[in-house]
């Protein structure tokens, strides 16, 4: 079977950064340690006044097409994931396209296009889509182009705003890719849930604990799911575990179930037996809530485990790199965590060719999907290409005023004015409002 994966990527962040620690904190009156320990959170990334999900998304593609010399006529469909989309009708991907065809001869109209909605599972998913729209051999020799841009706002005061991000992960997605194919064994965990919503509203409305709760339980079923196809996942199996990450803490509570669920019945369980017991066994107890209780105590053993430090700090820790300077991403989210992986062996120098990472996706109401990918053999190669930490730091630093102004100018109700901070360059920005309400959008030299 021909491999069928992400060829290359490109990361667009918003140009706008809020420092959590130094400028949100003391206006909140919080201990910064809330954000940075917490959190896991440093900085949030903003859209300047001229910046949407639209540009976000554009500019990261047509930086992808530029660098793999790429026309519109290689193009076979364009999938975006967004769940802060702006019109309940009218794709994304169209204005997209419309912008691309701005800068191209060419252009897009025999491109399928489509927008994706399951929070922030909605990237994988469109990923998923084009894969299995090149197996199934209908795309021509072409490739497909898959966009996640969000803006992830939360109403002032609201419990989430530290976790706030804005940017677009473009991707790739081709037969013989060059970064990594994805394994066709996939394993999902999905349940109607409320966990977060936005029910015709721009912010979202979260039970912020209650998510946490199906993050984990929809993910260890997904995991369950995968291993029914692929086999027992172990905890060295895979080089990496990039989650997604809407901020780096609720990670931490994924990886400390994903390593109790892939070390049972392993020699990495009896070796920690002396030191907390084996893992409880349902069968060994009356009622499901004794069950719990004890999977709750195990669990507060083993994090504090030097078995489970090493193992987190190698297969999880650098994964959240590019996510606590940025934020959430929501769709983009577990595709930073991806390229920020990959990141840490390159510069680690480890020949990462062949050895696969082990991705977990999820989105809220509520879906989680479990999926492999093989590294590539032309992986440094793209990662030599990608910039995005250089981006990082070349952001626009937020007063917390300068913020307030950034965030009603990006309120879907207030729509208020505001100067850039930044000066637009080589991209596409927006350009105001047509006659029938439509955003309009114009290239920038």
């Amino acid at each position: 079977m021909t491999a069928v994966g992400i060829d290359a990527v490109e990361i667009w962040t918003g140009k706008l950064a809020l420092d959590l620690a130094e400028t949100f904190a003391p206006r909140k009156g919080d201990d910064p340690e809330k954000y940075t320990k917490g959190l896991g959170l440093y900085e949030s990334s903003f859209p300047d006044a001229y910046e949407d999900i639209v540009t976000m998304g554009a500019n990261a593609a047509y930086r992808l097409m530029e660098r793999k010399d790429l026309d519109p006529e290689d193009v076979g469909r364009i999938d975006v994931a967004t769940e802060s989309a702006f019109d309940n009708s009218k794709p994304v991907s169209t204005y997209i396209a419309g912008c691309l065809e701005e800068v191209y001869d060419d252009d897009f109209h025999h491109a399928n296009k489509g927008e994706r909605k399951f929070a922030c599972i909605a990237g994988t998913q469109s990923l998923d889509d084009a894969c299995n729209w090149i197996r199934a051999g209908r795309n021509r020799g072409r490739g497909a182009l898959v966009i996640a841009s969000d803006t992830a706002l939360y109403a002032r005061g609201d419990a989430g705003e530290a976790t706030q991000g804005a940017g677009a992960v473009a991707m790739w997605v081709t037969e013989d890719p060059s970064l990594v194919e994805l394994s066709t064994e996939q394993g999902y965990g999905s349940a109607d849930e409320t966990d977060f919503l936005k029910p015709n509203q721009q912010f979202p409305s979260v039970d912020g604990k209650r998510s946490i709760q199906v993050y984990l339980a929809r993910m260890r079923e997904a995991l369950v799911d995968f291993e029914s196809v692929a086999g027992k996942v172990g905890p060295e199996d895979y080089a990496y575990a990039p989650f997604h990450t809407p901020y780096p803490g609720m990670v931490r509570k994924a990886a400390l179930l994903a390593y109790r669920h892939t070390i049972r019945g392993t020699e990495v369980e009896d070796a920690l037996a002396d030191e907390i017991g084996r893992q409880p066994r349902r069968a060994d107890f009356a009622d499901e809530e004794a069950f719990d209780a004890a999977i709750r105590d195990y669990m507060d053993d083993l994090k504090e485990q030097p078995a489970y430090h090493e193992w987190y700090d190698t297969h999880i820790e650098p994964t959240l790199a590019v996510s606590e300077r940025v934020g959430n991403w929501y769709t983009g989210s577990v595709h930073l965590a991806r390229m920020a992986a990959l990141y840490h062996a390159a510069e680690a120098d480890r020949d990462l060719a062949g050895e696969k990472l082990l991705v977990g996706s999820y989105g809220s109401g509520a879906q989680a999907e479990i999926h492999a990918e093989t590294v590539q053999d032309g992986w440094r190669e793209e990662l030599d290409a990608l910039s995005i930490f250089d981006r990082i730091a070349e952001r626009y630093d937020l007063s917390f005023e300068e913020y307030e102004q950034v965030h009603d100018r990006h309120n879907h109700e207030k729509q208020s004015e505001l100067e850039p901070f930044t000066t637009p360059e080589d991209e596409f920005v927006f350009d105001g409002w047509g006659p029938m309400n439509e955003r309009k959008y114009r290239y920038v030299e």
